[in-house]
């Protein structure tokens, strides 16, 4: 491994370790709208975040806002205001990715099960932190997410997936 990426690991186990993860897990409620997003929380509280702020600042939600599903939420109190700028639906994150080097699926409770046995470096665990999608060590943006297709983006690129079935 070189000396840039070893650095790079090195930022991001600090960032994780030293910075608290601002984002709100639950699920999507019923009363989610086209610009609100209302979240039962893991703790069972019921929050309401907008989805367009004042200034018609739209929030950026990937995997869409199917009631029920699982979601992953960074968000701001802005002017009394409860402000999603970030939402990962988890529920439609979860499944079979595949592209032409790697073939994994990512499950419930962060684990990722990669399919192909001579893969050097296979992600073996996942997690959301700070809006950011965690892959080991890897840290990736989630820059769209749907029924069929994932796109991620880090300092070494943009990396597409296609759901497999």
């Amino acid at each position: 491994m070189d000396k840039k990426n070893s650095n790079e690991m090195l930022k991001v186990e600090e960032k994780t370790s030293s910075e608290p993860d601002t984002t709100i897990y639950g699920v999507c409620g019923e009363g989610t709208a086209m610009h609100t997003l209302q979240l039962i929380t893991d703790v069972g509280d019921t929050l309401e975040f907008a989805l367009l702020d004042k200034y018609d600042m739209q929030a950026n939600v990937q995997g869409g806002l199917m009631s029920g599903d699982r979601m992953a939420v960074v968000g701001a109190d802005i002017n009394g205001e409860r402000v999603a700028s970030k939402v990962i639906n988890v529920t439609t994150l979860l499944g079979k990715w595949v592209s032409l080097d790697k073939n994994f699926e990512i499950e419930e409770g962060g684990t990722v099960k990669s399919n192909v046995k001579a893969e050097t470096k296979s992600w073996t665990s996942w997690k959301i932190f700070n809006g950011h999608l965690l892959l080991n060590k890897d840290t990736f943006d989630i820059i769209s997410l749907g029924a069929d297709s994932l796109y991620l983006e880090n300092n070494n690129g943009i990396f597409v997936y296609k759901r497999q079935q």
